[in-house]
Formats: C-alpha cells, sequence, structure tokens
C-alpha cells in the first residue's frame, strides 16, 4: 500500500518554499491591479475619449455660435453675458455624464461579471479596493477634464478673440477656472466610481447619476423661491459648477465653498459605499 505524503504548506506561508518571498498585499500593489485592470477595459479608450470629444467640440461649437450671433438681435440675453471661458467649458456638462459612466462600470462593472469575487480573495481587508479604485480612475478623470477645459479654452477662445466675450489666460479667474473645471470631472469620476461600489448594479448606478447631475437641478425650480435661493446652490451640479464659474452672484457658492460642498458629496458616497463594501456580501 502506498502512502500519499502532503509536501505543500496548507497556510501558504514562506516557510513552505525557502527560496520564495512571501507575498504581501500591499497598497503599491493594489493600485498597480487596479490600474492593469482600468487599461485592459476597450470602454475606458471609448468612453475617455468621448468625454474629451464632448468637452472641446462642444465648447468650440458654443464659441463659434456666438461669434456668428454677435451683434444680431436674436441672441438671447443671457447668451449675450457668456464669457470666452463658459463657451470653452460648455461641454462639461455632456463630458461629466461620460465620465461618471465610467466612474460607474470601474467598480460595478465586476460585479456584473463575478470578477469582484476575484478581486476581494487577493485582497481580504475590501477597503483598500474601494480607495484604489477611486484614486486611480479619479486621477485619470483628472488628467482628462483638465486637458479637455484647457484644450477647449486655447481653441475657443481664438475664435472669439474679437467679440465682447474675448479672454486670455492672463485675465483673473481664468487659470483657476479652467483648474476647477478639470478638478470637478475629477471628483464626478470618483463619484460614479462610488455609486457603482454602492449599488452594485451598472444600470441602477448610470440611472442614479443622471437623476443627480441632470434631473434634480430641474426638478428643483418648482420649489417655491426662498427654497431654491437655500437648496439649490448646495447640489452636487450647481456647487460643482460654482468652482470654474468666471463670476458669481447672490444665488451661488463662491469657489472656495463650491470645493467644499462638492468635496463633502463626495465623501457622502464614498462613505456609503464603503459601509455597503464591508457589511455586505460580494
Amino acid at each position: 500500500m502506498s502512502t500519499l505524503t502532503e509536501t505543500g504548506n496548507p497556510t501558504g506561508s514562506a516557510e513552505a518554499e525557502p527560496g520564495r518571498p512571501a507575498y504581501r498585499v500591499t497598497g503599491r500593489r493594489v493600485l498597480a491591479s487596479e490600474w492593469a485592470k482600468l487599461w485592459s477595459l476597450r470602454s475606458t479608450w471609448i468612453t475617455l475619449g468621448l468625454g474629451l470629444l464632448f468637452l472641446v467640440a462642444f465648447g468650440v461649437i458654443a464659441a463659434s455660435r456666438y461669434t456668428s450671433m454677435t451683434g444680431s438681435p436674436r441672441m438671447d440675453r443671457d447668451f449675450a453675458r457668456s464669457t470666452a471661458l463658459s463657451l470653452s467649458l460648455f461641454g462639461a456638462n455632456f463630458a461629466q455624464l461620460a465620465l461618471g459612466v465610467l466612474g460607474v462600470l470601474v467598480t460595478a462593472g465586476e460585479y456584473s461579471t463575478g470578477m469582484i469575487r476575484s478581486t476581494m480573495a487577493a485582497v481580504p481587508r475590501r477597503l483598500p479596493v474601494l480607495w484604489c479604485k477611486a484614486a486611480v480612475y479619479g486621477l485619470v478623470a483628472l488628467v482628462v477634464g483638465t486637458a479637455g477645459a484647457w484644450i477647449a479654452f486655447l481653441i475657443g477662445s481664438r475664435i472669439v478673440a474679437d467679440t465682447p466675450a474675448a479672454l486670455t489666460l492672463g485675465h483673473a479667474g481664468v487659470v483657476r477656472g479652467l483648474l476647477g473645471a478639470g478638478l470637478y470631472l475629477g471628483l464626478v469620476g470618483v463619484i460614479g466610481a462610488a455609486l457603482g461600489a454602492l449599488l452594485r448594479s451598472v444600470a441602477g448606478g448610470i440611472s442614479v447619476l443622471v437623476a443627480v447631475f441632470m434631473l434634480v437641478p430641474g426638478l428643483a425650480s418648482l420649489l417655491p423661491s426662498s427654497w431654491q435661493d437655500d437648496l439649490t446652490p448646495y447640489l452636487p451640479s450647481n456647487a460643482g459648477q460654482a468652482m470654474y464659474a468666471l463670476t458669481h452672484d447672490a444665488t451661488t457658492l463662491t469657489p472656495g465653498t463650491g470645493l467644499l460642498v462638492f468635496l463633502g458629496w463626495t465623501a457622502l458616497a464614498l462613505a456609503g459605499a464603503a459601509y455597503r463594501l464591508r457589511r455586505g456580501d460580494v
């Protein structure tokens, strides 16, 4: 009778194979893993490209339309008060959807494919996965948003150079507005990733994202005027727009306050995702 002898170490410790280094889960390795997963998806390249295209194309279209209508009595009064900065960032509302949707896909996509089980088996503490996903994608969305804002402004400012909307990078608030737009789009990406981890559904995450940034501001206009003045400036989309607006009035937040409010919404979304990830089954 032969006897089977177990030569492996069931604990997987380094002592079983003296020449082999022990595997350790570190923040750097988790970041590298999430970076590799992000760029291995075709949807990443397509959606980031769309976000950049929306930001630049709609900004150029808005600037061209303003130039063609300058001096025309048909020009809307609000449109007539536009600046090169506001015209160039006209596409930010469309770019935020593309970048936010990709953020949802980054996290919720793993739940739909079942890959999240392998991810959590490799990183049992769970929360580092969320922080690394949010950090990696937030940085990518920040770079794409900032690059798109600058490209749109450099092209748009040339188009409106001989109009009342003309601005240069030397005008007060322009550089701050361009950087604020990039930061806003980066944080939208983080919120999208948090919603995907919180709801664990691509359709659900995208629905909530669209509702928060597109539908709720419109529905807020149905509130009494006194409520609108007190509540609407603190909505995520309005607070975010204050981060890159050139001018402000009594009904809008200052750039600093808008940033703090939007960071608060981002932290709230991440806190909800962290609680669900820590308490719920994958």
